[in-house]
């Protein structure tokens, strides 16, 4: 059985940082699509960053410059570094595994058909 474990989330200061992690377990998915995707409250959920199977990256605008993701297949280890929070940033995040393998969906889309999903870590950023 797959299992996505998300950990890292917290409260900070606008400016502040965080680090994500996403332990997976009861697979071996190294060559499918990983992200991670954010829901604010009382909005949808939105893309975030993903990688690929080469180590490809795709970041949101909003986060481009300011979230690196990365992975480590030694420990089926998802990561998201997050620079520069911002109040915006206030949401839960999940971090997801695409089923098939191939190409990550577009960043634009917050719910991917066929995605494995972890039960969130929650992120709060006060200014």
């Amino acid at each position: 059985q797959v299992q996505l474990v998300e950990s890292g989330g917290g409260s900070v200061q606008d400016g502040g940082s965080l680090r994500l992690s996403c332990v997976a377990s009861g697979y071996t998915y190294y060559s499918n699509c990983m992200g991670w995707f954010r829901q604010a409250p009382g909005k949808s959920r939105e893309g975030v960053a993903t990688i690929d199977m080469d180590g490809e990256t795709t970041y949101a605008e909003a986060v481009s410059g300011r979230f690196t993701i990365s992975k480590d297949t030694a420990s089926d280890t998802l990561y998201l570094q997050m620079n520069d929070l911002k109040p915006e940033d206030t949401a839960m995040y999940y971090c997801a595994v695409d089923e098939f393998a191939g190409p990550c969906a577009d960043i634009s889309n917050g719910h991917p058909i066929g995605y494995i999903w972890g039960q969130g870590t929650q992120v709060t950023v006060s200014s």
